[in-house]
């Protein structure tokens, strides 16, 4: 069974589509120079960085399927800001405000899309500032940017062999149509969002981790596979272990982009505080795997022990021989 997993979830669009990063990444330096002073920003992560003060602003960005734009206008509209704001999470900070660029049809055509959009910024106390607008495009289109704040982050280059790999998900929800989307957003308190989403700035605040992504398109081995990427580590990631809804298949499950999750890799010593943040939330949180030095992603199960006390492995990714985005420590070397 492992083998012909690991076969399918590496040729998966998702986590194929995570290559198409390396066309960026032939394009921009891993260390980018700019106004802010010496301090460069590392480029490669959930957003960039940007020294501030005592503390780092975050930037970042994102463009929304133009399927789900085409046949879920409001949906899409929600989702551009959510992915956004999990972004600015993810690096342990606090989001402060969305800029938009629509494109669409008509006046008519574009209500639903800014429905969703002010549904999701009222949602998530980000409100929508300013950005761009077309309503003479001969198609619909929709993206995002969003700006936060972090006192201390959590990156994706801050993983070190020896921690304990944990998986954060939001398992209170359910598979939005035929997507590959595990909804927990959608319908959910507000005041209880928000205060989920809390957890990882509390957790980089504290120094209980410094590494961190949220799980995105190319769900948990395709989030996991970049941050081992950024971090320049391998790691083994056990199915047994991951948080899961009852009834979603392997391929599905760990493809799928839910509305709340994210992977961390902790020091062992402070796995457990960790694990108590998200739990105490309601959060489903479990130590998944153990981060290494071989740049490999490798998947185990002991449900497919052979009896014998051996665990059975297979190899997923090796990305000293194929790099996924491109973007990772070792671009960052002098």
């Amino acid at each position: 069974m492992l083998p012909e997993l690991a076969a399918r979830l590496r040729a998966a669009l998702g986590v194929q589509h995570k290559r198409e990063i390396q066309s960026a990444a032939r394009h921009i330096p891993a260390l980018c120079a700019g106004p802010w002073g010496a301090t460069p920003v590392r480029v490669g992560d959930d957003t960039a960085a940007i020294p501030d003060g005592e503390g780092f602003l975050l930037l970042a960005a994102e463009g929304m399927w133009p399927e789900l734009v085409m046949n879920e206008p409001r949906f899409a509209g929600y989702c551009a800001v959510m992915v956004n704001v999990s972004d600015i999470y993810a690096m342990g900070g606090r989001p402060l405000a969305i800029v938009d660029a629509l494109f669409s049809t008509s006046a008519e055509a574009a209500e639903p899309l800014w429905a969703g959009m002010t549904d999701a910024a009222a949602v998530f106390g980000v409100p929508v500032v300013g950005g761009h607008t077309n309503l003479h495009s001969p198609y619909p289109a929709l993206a995002a940017a969003v700006l936060g704040r972090a006192r201390r982050l959590l990156t994706s280059f801050d993983a070190r062999p020896g921690d304990d790999l944990i998986a954060a998900v939001d398992l209170r929800g359910r598979m939005h149509g035929g997507h590959a989307f595990w909804d927990a957003a959608t319908g959910a308190p507000a005041e209880r969002l928000r205060a989920d989403l809390s957890v990882l700035p509390e957790l980089a605040e504290a120094g209980l981790a410094a590494a961190a992504k949220d799980i995105s398109m190319g769900g948990l081995v395709g989030t996991t596979l970049m941050l081992l990427e950024g971090s320049d580590v391998g790691a083994t990631l056990n199915l047994d272990a991951l948080p899961r809804p009852t009834g979603i298949p392997w391929a599905t499950w760990l493809l799928a982009f839910p509305s709340y999750g994210f992977v961390l890799s902790v020091a062992p010593a402070r796995s457990q505080q960790v694990l108590s943040r998200f739990i105490a939330r309601g959060i489903s949180a479990a130590v998944v795997g153990r981060i290494d030095d071989s740049r490999r992603l490798t998947l185990e199960s002991e449900n497919e022990s052979d009896g014998e006390g051996h665990r059975p492995q297979a190899l997923l990714w090796d990305l000293a021989q194929a790099p996924l985005t491109g973007f990772g420590k070792r671009r960052h070397a002098p």
